[in-house]
């Protein structure tokens, strides 16, 4: 999927065989440009077992701390599917435009997406583990 904003090439993703298997009926469910999206990026990563998947890539139910580079904003969420989004405990569907932007994401990666407001360039800061 290409974008008129996108300034570099797209990071590289990788995304677990079990967020897939989750996300398909996601996708099949909603017709949507935000479903459009997050099915583009699934056809771009890299599927791995879950075992594989590596300790910085965001995950769904994952927490993740992004920067909105344009305004040094932090903001700390966590990426779930959408019937589980709540705003209050800053659980965002990955239909979200930013949920979608970080899935698949390693610390330090940044991307180009769009976002409320006009396109946002975020940057994953940290993966915050549960104590």
């Amino acid at each position: 999927m290409r974008h008129a904003f996108a300034t570099v090439p797209a990071p590289s993703l990788v995304i677990s065989a079990a967020d897939r298997d989750r996300l398909l009926p996601v996708i099949d469910q909603h017709d949507s440009p935000a479903a459009e999206a997050l099915e583009a990026e699934l056809l771009r990563a890299t599927i791995v077992p879950p075992e594989e998947v590596p300790a910085d890539v965001v995950t769904l139910h994952g927490d993740v701390v992004y920067e909105d580079l344009s305004t040094g904003q932090r903001r700390t969420v966590r990426v779930v599917l959408p019937r589980e989004a709540d705003p209050r405990r800053g659980w965002i569907s990955v239909l979200a435009p930013v949920g979608s932007a970080l899935l698949g994401l390693r610390v330090g990666q940044e991307i180009d997406w769009p976002l409320p407001g006009g396109a946002r360039r975020i940057r994953v800061v940290e993966l915050p583990r549960a104590a």
